[in-house]
């Protein structure tokens, strides 16, 4: 520690006298010339006598102002904007001592009779400082210059890696300056792209802006042909990445990104090594979601919060975002042993959450008397239950657990934390418990169900659900099935060309639950509330498969056949976010609506659970399917569930007479 203060308090090196030497002859012929300049005829013989007496204090000031303002703590050749702003503040200095130093010593002629004190020209001192600016400041420039070119040079010889930049903004120079200066990448920049029309044509350090992504991209393309292509714009939207991505794929160049905003925030290192290959979320076609977290999770500052399912995708996340901003304590609750060890492990060891913070339980939430245990124990004020069995297909096979882990859990811990007093309870829900057509819908849809139920016994515990559709790189997505049958050689199987599904990212949706969960006190108890996420516009499934195809380099139908395997019973083709009897009403949140409905009957749906209750403790899975189909129908008035008057052309909720089956996404 003492070396290293030492050595940052001296600001010299060892290439510092030779640049003390250039500067001392610099500022000397600036000295020099601005006495010249300023006499026409040059200076007469007093301001000679004046020039031969003082010039090397111009030099000597100068010189001593350079060393005292850590003009020569680096190279010349690494020269950048701060040491160009030390020099010009050191040549003030130094000009205005000197001018101090002419009044004050009176430097008096040889030879004459009486003494004759002469004082700076004003002319004198402003020439002096421009060209000392110009000599010493213009020696660095192109120093720096010539040992760019250099590289640039050495670069051409060695490789033939030329990269052309999309974003000149403060990304894309970051990362121009760091392929500059780190020769061992073997990149050559070859220019910038930029949709701001006031810089194109424009040079940022030295490379050239040749124009935009929408009309330009294939022709400069086609001009610089560069061997890659990165994305140096953090917040860029999906549909510029995805022009990009689709245009330089078709001519076989490589394509990287910067981190998005979000992963910024959470990472380190430098720009360049930060660069990543463009994935499947960056050419989806939407704007990402940005939430200031720091903002909207301000409610869980200081307070203890339980995640339930803290082990699983959603969970995790929540779990991630939520030691961001302050919780006073944080309650993991999963059954699955591995992901609740991976989950804290990577709190304490990567994100450094003091363990003291952290409270790691081992527990099912179907399971009441256990859930009693531990929010009696730890006393949560918000609890998210994320907790839920996602995989579409693996519930159709396995009604019971299904509808016994998400439905009745849902209600168990629901029940539990009003009795227990909590303050806010939120449920990460599904876009398909609406008008579900799968047992997984399905027992969503009946989670809802016992929130409206629990929120009319505890009114003090305010009651949320969220609900969304497809989280990309979660453990329910078709993208990881995707990616496996990619690795495997294909085929890739779409069920129908025209299916389409909502796609988030996993950080989106979590920023955006979170955000949701302080929504959930806005305005006057209203009992559950349902809050449903805008996930843009849909993408259709088979343009996802081709992007993951052609993301891995590859190209559809050549080298990864696509194969459509057909719709399975059930299974729709668009997935929908609000129920027929559903209104969207928007909220105080951006991007947020709230599904406004009539209430159901607390003591109906009590009803309801006892008999699907007693289903479950049977392990009737036929039966218990039937009665989910029946009681998933829409419901006609407050406390009736079934029987409301659906959209032309809309099946009932599971097809007519069909049993559930499996979604594709």
């Amino acid at each position: 520690m003492r070396r290293r203060i030492r050595s940052a308090a001296v600001p010299l090196h060892r290439h510092t006298l030779p640049q003390l030497a250039v500067d001392g002859a610099l500022v000397a012929l600036a000295y020099y010339l601005a006495y010249q300049l300023r006499f026409d005829d040059g200076p007469n013989r007093v301001y000679r006598h004046l020039f031969d007496h003082t010039w090397w204090w111009a030099v000597l000031l100068c010189l001593v102002s350079f060393v005292l303002s850590g003009v020569y703590q680096r190279r010349w050749r690494y020269v950048g904007q701060r040491d160009l702003e030390a020099i010009v503040r050191a040549t003030l200095v130094a000009a205005v001592l000197l001018v101090v130093a002419v009044v004050a010593f009176k430097p008096e002629e040889e030879g004459r009779t009486h003494a004759v004190a002469v004082g700076l020209p004003d002319g004198v001192t402003v020439l002096f400082g421009l060209l000392t600016l110009l000599f010493v400041a213009g020696a660095r420039v192109l120093a720096r210059a010539a040992h760019e070119r250099r590289l640039g040079d050495f670069g051409a010889r060695r490789t033939s890696r030329g990269v052309l930049i999309v974003g000149a903004g403060e990304g894309g120079r970051q990362v121009l300056r760091e392929i500059v200066r780190n020769r061992e990448l073997g990149l050559k920049p070859v220019g910038f792209i930029d949709d701001d029309s006031r810089k194109r044509g424009m040079r940022i350090e030295g490379v050239r802006v040749r124009g935009d992504t929408a009309g330009d991209l294939p022709r400069i393309l086609d001009e610089a042909e560069p061997d890659e292509v990165i994305i140096a714009i953090p917040s860029a939207p999906g549909t510029t990445r995805a022009r990009v991505v689709r245009a330089c794929r078709e001519r076989g160049i490589a394509v990287r990104t910067l981190p998005t905003v979000f992963e910024l925030l959470q990472s380190g290192g430098t720009m360049v090594r930060r660069v990543r290959e463009v994935r499947v979320e960056d050419v989806l076609g939407r704007d990402p979601v940005h939430v200031d977290l720091e903002h909207v999770g301000a409610y869980l500052e200081g307070e203890t919060v339980m995640v339930t399912g803290a082990g699983g995708s959603i969970g995790g996340e929540l779990c991630r975002q939520i030691a961001r901003v302050g919780a006073r304590r944080l309650v993991l609750v999963d059954h699955a042993e591995d992901n609740l060890f991976e989950i804290s492990r990577e709190l304490e060891e990567d994100r450094h959450v003091h363990p003291s913070v952290l409270a790691v339980v081992l527990a099912d939430c179907k399971h009441q008397e256990r859930m009693r245990e531990v929010l009696t124990e730890h006393r949560p004020s918000i609890v998210f239950h994320a907790a839920a069995y996602k995989h579409v297909g693996l519930m159709e096979r396995n009604p019971v657990e299904a509808v016994h882990n998400n439905a009745i859990g849902t209600r168990v811990v629901a029940q539990v934390a009003g009795q227990l007093g909590v303050a806010r309870f939120v449920l990460v829900s599904t876009d398909k418990a609406v008008e579900p057509s799968t047992v997984m819908g399905a027992s969503k849809a009946l989670a809802e169900w016992a929130l409206e139920a629990a929120s009319g016994r505890f009114p003090a515990t305010r009651y949320a659900a969220v609900r969304f559709g497809n989280v990309l790189g979660s453990s329910g997505s078709v993208v990881p099935i995707f990616r496996r049958q990619i690795a495997a050689g294909g085929p890739v199987t779409v069920t129908d060309a025209r299916m389409r599904r909502y796609f988030m990212t996993i950080p989106e949706a979590v920023q955006l639950i979170i955000r949701s969960g302080s929504l959930a006190t806005d305005g006057p108890h209203q009992g559950a509330q349902v809050f449903v996420l805008d996930m843009g516009e849909p993408v259709a499934i088979l343009d996802l498969a081709r992007a993951m195809i052609e993301l891995s380099g590859l190209v559809p139908e050549r080298d990864i056949a696509i194969e459509f395997i057909g719709r399975r019973a059930g299974e729709k083709l668009d997935e929908e976010l609000f129920n027929p009897y559903e209104y969207a009403r928007p909220t105080s949140a951006d991007r947020i609506l709230l599904a406004e409905r009539t209430p159901l009957d607390p003591q109906t749906v009590e009803a309801v659970f006892s008999e699907i209750g007693l289903l479950v403790l049977e392990g009737d899975a036929d039966a218990l399917a039937a009665k989910v189909t029946e009681l998933s129908a829409v419901r006609r008035a407050p406390g009736q569930l079934a029987g409301t008057p659906r959209r032309p052309g809309s099946a009932g909720p599971l097809g007519p007479g069909a049993t559930v089956h499996s979604a594709d996404a």
